[in-house]
């Protein structure tokens, strides 16, 4: 059974998201990982939903399914992610988009400030980014 879809959503941080969708992980759970993010990674989390993901789900209408929130350093590492992600501080996030671009676009017309977008079409999520401090750079990669 699935604990994670079965908790309560006491954790709420914005009408359409959840802290537990930040936190959860498959490979956390399966390897007994503690994925909690510490008071600076929160901010980080906070303000992506804040600035970028809540104003993006209104521009777009529907759902924005996230499969990767934060990583705690070990889990980072088991999912072989980079030594400096932005997920390790809260300030990134892998949505599911079954590769389909149309949340892409509609980020692109929003005119939304981010980080960085990735986007993965083979592999249907698209990661994406926005700093807590300093610059963001608005960079889109599609792989």
């Amino acid at each position: 059974m699935n604990q994670h879809r079965n908790r309560k959503r006491t954790d709420r941080i914005s009408e359409h998201f959840c802290m537990d969708e930040f936190i959860y992980s498959r490979v956390a759970v399966e390897n007994g990982l503690d994925n909690t993010p510490p008071s600076d990674a929160v901010k980080g989390i906070r303000n992506l939903v804040d600035k970028l993901l809540e104003p993006l789900r209104a521009y777009h209408g529907k759902p924005i399914p996230i499969c990767s929130g934060y990583r705690s350093e070990e889990l980072n590492r088991r999912v072989r992610g980079a030594r400096d992600s932005q997920h390790r501080k809260g300030e990134a996030v892998d949505i599911y988009t079954l590769g389909s671009n149309l949340l892409l676009e509609d980020l692109k017309e929003s005119k939304l400030n981010f980080d960085q977008v990735i986007f993965y079409r083979l592999k249907g999520f698209m990661h994406l980014s926005l700093k807590l401090n300093g610059e963001n750079r608005r960079q889109i990669i599609i792989r």
